[in-house]
């Protein structure tokens, strides 16, 4: 397949461009590089011995989407493209509904006039807001707690109404739990502009010497250790479930979200005991309040997955630490 990966610069995207490329697929890669570097896509070709090409560009500019789109036909295309910080979200909502909505409604417009009707979009266990019960299937109800949690629900909505009203569309909407890890090689892996939003690249950077210490955001919660559980999964584990949804889409007309997790939790003082045990270093750590909007445990039924795309995770919480130190510890700066 010929496949337009939107944001395929970025962390999620540039693992799910090496996953394609060994795949046999071939990439070209659309993103504004806001939040990415095209190391990372340097750093792909070292891996595959393949760079996929580089569109450079926003997909709010219509006439450079619908330039990519004229220029060559695609068999399909992978959404990852999209703002992603929910303390961001919360402070510039305007910002996060422009960007993520609008960008999206001018990729699936010229999708549709250029007869490409195979999508999978990146979507989010944020679309679960502060759910009732665990695990979590694809059948539970729907709700946000941010701005950015509203756009990843509300492009899905989209993609509902979308397929719904023309038959030709295929679309899988894979909501992710935790991606956390990174590529086995340390050649590419999570970099964050500033002060990490997320647990894994904050407990590297602490471990690499960058910030003081991790804060954990209440030890009071219904659970094993008082810490939020969540479902950490391995971004290779993510990227590969990708390649699945690829490898089935023709057989799945209409809208199908499809989970992508472990099926398993782990509290945040788990995952930091692991750790320190995968890389033999201790992790400055202290308790601190409760952070608003925290539910005390999410995490996936991912029996779904398994059923469509013959798909599940192989990878555990010892390499997940193992790949993410290997990463940061080789990379201290990321791709700078």
């Amino acid at each position: 397949m010929k496949i337009l990966v939107t944001g395929g610069a970025g962390y999620i995207g540039s693992h799910t461009c090496v996953e394609a490329i060994k795949a046999g697929h071939e990439v070209v890669v659309f993103d504004n590089l806001s939040n990415s570097s095209p190391e990372s896509l340097n750093r792909v070709e070292k891996i595959t011995g393949v760079r996929p090409r580089l569109i450079e560009a926003d997909l709010l500019d219509r006439a450079a989407v619908k330039a990519a789109f004229d220029e060559q036909k695609y068999d399909a295309v992978i959404h990852f493209a999209g703002l992603k910080a929910v303390g961001e979200s919360v402070a510039k909502p305007w910002m996060y509904y422009n960007n993520n909505l609008v960008s999206s409604l001018v990729l699936f417009d010229e999708m549709r006039a250029h007869g490409v009707f195979d999508l999978v979009f990146s979507s989010s266990a944020t679309v679960y807001g502060d759910p009732d019960k665990v695990p979590l299937a694809e059948d539970a109800p729907l709700s946000a707690l941010n701005p950015y949690g509203r756009t990843k629900l509300w492009i899905e909505d989209m993609l509902r109404d979308i397929s719904a009203a023309d038959p030709r569309w295929h679309i899988i909407l894979l909501r992710y739990f935790n991606p956390v890890g990174a590529h086995e090689s340390g050649l590419i892996g999570e970099d964050p502009g500033g002060i990490p939003n997320n647990l894994m690249p904050y407990i590297t950077q602490v471990a690499v010497g960058k910030l003081k210490e991790l804060t954990v955001f209440g030890n009071d919660y219904p659970t094993r250790d008082g810490t939020c559980i969540r479902d950490y999964i391995h971004v290779c584990d993510l990227a590969e479930g990708h390649i699945s949804a690829l490898n089935a889409i023709d057989k799945m007309p209409g809208c199908i979200p499809i989970n992508l997790g472990t099926g398993d939790g782990f509290t945040v003082l788990e995952l930091v005991h692991a750790f320190e045990k995968a890389t033999g270093k201790p992790l400055p750590h202290k308790i601190g309040p409760r952070r608003p909007g925290d539910s005390p445990a999410s995490y996936a039924d991912a029996s779904r997955a398994e059923k469509l795309l013959g798909w599940k995770t192989k990878r555990g919480v010892n390499e997940i630490c193992r790949d993410a130190w290997n990463w940061q510890s080789k990379n201290p700066n990321g791709y700078k």
